[in-house]
């Protein structure tokens, strides 16, 4: 009746109810939907190789949108800049840049890891209230720290 990838993703549905998280709810609605319309075919391979790319212009999109309607400018980035917090906050912006240029790196060239990174994000926001913040930073943690394993088991030789 139903494919394995089809219960899988049911089962992703239910955790996002569970779980009260829209993201990721309106992701399996919209895959699902695109499965079972027979679209599928024609559009995975697409969302799946430019996916990340349209995510990311969204987000910045977002994050550009109180510039463009005015809220911050040039005072508001004058005020920060003699604030330690903001330094502290421009240094962790720029950290998780660099962090989350790793994971899109990981991801391409070990797309697996993807499906570790999905089950850890579930887990959190289902069992720890987290926040799904997608999986190009946890990529980029998960290659971090994988550089620093790799580090340390090739010291000695």
């Amino acid at each position: 009746m139903f494919s394995q990838a089809s219960v899988f993703m049911l089962i992703l549905l239910l955790v996002a109810i569970v779980a009260k998280n829209q993201s990721l709810l309106v992701a399996v609605v919209f895959l699902l939907v695109i499965k079972w319309i027979g679209l599928g075919e024609k559009l995975f391979p697409l969302v799946q190789q430019k996916g990340i790319n349209i995510g990311v212009t969204i987000i910045t999109i977002a994050v550009l949108t109180p510039i463009v309607t005015g809220e911050i400018g040039f005072k508001q980035l004058g005020e920060a800049v003699r604030s330690s917090y903001a330094w502290v906050a421009l240094g962790a912006g720029v950290l998780v840049a660099i962090i989350a240029a790793s994971g899109i790196d990981l991801l391409k060239s070990d797309p697996h890891i993807t499906t570790a990174l999905v089950f850890g994000t579930i887990l959190s926001v289902a069992v720890f209230n987290g926040v799904a913040v997608g999986p190009l930073i946890g990529a980029g943690i998960a290659y971090f720290f994988m550089r620093i394993i790799h580090f340390f088991t090739h010291l000695g030789g």
